[in-house]
């Protein structure tokens, strides 16, 4: 055994040392979370035959339909869309927006500016054809507290009488905060309710789902919405969004996902449904692995001195671990690592690209089974100061390990490693 590998080894076990309380908790955690969703689909009699794929308009879909019953009772909703035509979380959040403003409404966003990916949807980047801006939708943006909480009375003070959605990240994204606990929201929902009931509240729950014991939809979020290739989809499915809500706002959504006067009554899959429902039964499962691993993460870099968020004595709300590493090379050499351990195209060396809705370039390591897949072990982030490496995911807790360890051990080679001073 090397000795680079020994030090990682040994860093790496120190910091594990550590975190078996907080290990503890999150298997507790997992367990409620399993028998909520045996607990459904026992309620709905899922039986092999809901598996089958469909075909042309896709009407009486069993499959489909019964797919949605159960998310909706999990989110304790009257409604919900579960659909593998959604291609995305930005699609999903879109779908949501489009279909509950109109030409003159304004969207308020409760938790600063969201994540890059909506900066065109909305059309505050640039006025791309088909954003919000271009159909006469105006935004409005109120940031966080400085101790990264909402500023309730600035969210209150910011409606105007054509306000019609409020919208609430519940995840970092690309931001140095920390991401929203389902409880902090209520203050919020309850305010607002109490002044602007017409309001529609809602908020963008990727990266959230199964973290903590509620969900926003719990403490009064009229709409929520996610990606199937994070968290509920438990690395399973093989693409797909949700958007769980009230009825009326679903119906409206549901009028932008097909026609208006179809909704949810059409949408076949010719494939099988059977990695949406076993997805949906391990995600608590292929959560809790990844919180682990984030943990572990969020541990190893305090142990070397960087500035982590959450830190990894907090109270998560979300798979990602945010690891300040203030050089750029850092930041390129720890993608690089993940990358090399990863189980698809351990092969390909990340570098910074112009991707597609971002305003900086991007690196982003990503050897995922599913393309894109933020549940499975990843590592990403934008070049920009202070150079933030935003890692989420990992199937399973030993390959979040292993992969730790390469990516440390990459680190040293580059000669970037904090901690690390010389070969012994």
């Amino acid at each position: 055994m090397d000795n680079d590998l020994s030090f990682v080894r040994a860093l790496i076990d120190r910091a594990e040392d550590g975190l078996k309380d907080r290990f503890a908790l999150i298997d507790r955690r997992e367990e409620a979370h399993t028998a909520r969703v045996l607990g459904l689909f026992r309620k709905h009699a899922v039986a092999l035959r809901h598996m089958s794929p469909t075909n042309g308009y896709g009407y009486d879909d069993q499959g489909r339909d019964t797919l949605e019953k159960i998310y909706a009772d999990l989110f304790r909703t009257q409604a919900a869309i579960v659909r593998p035509q959604i291609a995305s979380g930005t699609h999903a959040l879109s779908l949501c927006l489009f279909g509950l403003l109109r030409p003159g409404d304004r969207l308020l966003s409760a938790t600063g500016m969201p994540y890059d990916t909506m900066e065109e949807v909305i059309g505050t980047a640039k006025c791309v054809p088909g954003s919000l801006k271009e159909m006469g939708v105006s935004f409005d943006v109120v940031d966080m507290t400085p101790d990264g909480q909402i500023d309730i009375e600035g969210v209150i003070s910011a409606l105007r009488p054509q306000t019609r959605v409020v919208m609430l990240q519940r995840s970092r994204g690309y931001a140095w905060r920390r991401s929203l606990l389902p409880e902090d929201m209520k203050g919020l929902f309850d305010r607002i309710k109490a002044v602007r009931p017409d309001v529609t509240l809602m908020v963008d729950n990727c990266y959230g789902g199964f973290v903590c014991d509620g969900e926003p939809t719990f403490y009064g979020a009229d709409v929520m919405a996610g990606s199937l290739i994070k968290n509920m989809g438990g690395g399973l499915a093989p693409t797909g969004g949700y958007i769980v809500g009230t009825d009326e706002a679903i119906e409206r959504i549901a009028a932008r996902l097909t026609a208006p006067g179809i909704g949810r009554e059409v949408g076949s899959y010719a494939a099988s449904y059977r990695p949406f429902y076993q997805g949906l039964f391990m995600a608590p499962h292929t959560v809790a692995q990844a919180m682990k691993v984030s943990l572990l993460t969020a541990r190893v870099f305090e142990e070397m001195g960087l500035e982590t968020t959450p830190p990894s004595t907090a109270e998560r709300s979300d798979i990602i671990q945010a690891i300040r590493m203030e050089e750029p090379e850092r930041m390129i050499a720890y993608c690089q690592g993940i990358q090399a351990a990863s189980p698809v195209d351990s092969f390909a060396v990340p570098e910074p690209w112009d991707m597609p809705g971002y305003q900086d370039q991007v690196i982003m390591a990503a050897g995922t089974f599913v393309a894109g897949a933020s549940i499975e072990l990843s590592a990403d982030g934008p070049m920009r100061s202070p150079y933030v490496v935003y890692q989420q995911g990992g199937l399973t807790y030993a390959h979040g390990r292993l992969a730790l360890q390469e990516a440390l051990r990459h680190m040293i080679a580059k000669g970037c490693l904090p901690c690390h001073t010389s070969r012994n």
